[in-house]
């Protein structure tokens, strides 16, 4: 179990997840709004995210006026345990602390890994014993289950747009394929 101690800048954004895990293709991503839904959060933090280095879009960052993000799922991940530490009353800045802390340790297995939290630090425990250890003190704790997100998110990958990098969505529905039509002819 460590404590994740705060920190005031987080220099590059590294992968917060080493390995390949993700259900999708490295070269696919999701565009802003499908990311918001995803993690439960407004295009404004999104945007305020990325801009810091919070969560800056692994596949495709903006370029200028019209470029638009593209999220990997690794991102999606990260954008959704932030949220979740967010309702739990975590500090943004504990919250960079937490990333940090888990970008630079990787994480091989992420069914291993739970955040727990007391309102002020940010713990990572990767065994039963640890988290035990952490409630015994009798304090109220907030848990992150880091597998069970990853699989919620993995469960509705089916229902989101998905983009390739450089091209349009991967699926196309009647209507898109009418407006295609039209705009060819």
């Amino acid at each position: 179990m460590n404590e994740v101690v705060p920190a005031d800048r987080i220099p590059g954004q590294e992968a917060l997840f080493e390995g390949d895990f993700a259900p999708v293709a490295s070269n696919i991503g999701f565009r802003g709004p499908t990311a918001c839904q995803v993690a439960g959060i407004t295009y404004r933090q999104l945007d305020y995210w990325a801009r810091t280095g919070l969560v800056v879009p692994e596949i495709r960052d903006a370029s200028g006026s019209g470029s638009q993000r593209l999220y990997s799922f690794r991102d999606l991940l990260l954008l959704k345990v932030i949220r979740r530490l967010l309702g739990a009353g975590i500090s943004l800045r504990q919250i960079r602390a937490a990333v940090e802390h888990l970008r630079s340790r990787g994480v091989d297995d992420l069914t291993e890994v739970t955040l727990m939290s007391d309102g002020s630090s940010v713990f990572e425990c990767t065994s039963e014993h640890e988290v035990i250890d952490l409630l015994k003190g009798g304090q109220g704790m907030f848990a992150i289950d880091l597998g069970g997100v990853w699989r919620g998110i993995e469960g509705s990958l089916t229902d989101l747009p998905q983009y390739r990098a450089g091209q349009g969505p991967t699926w196309t529905d009647e209507l898109a394929a009418r407006r295609r039509a039209k705009q060819v002819g």
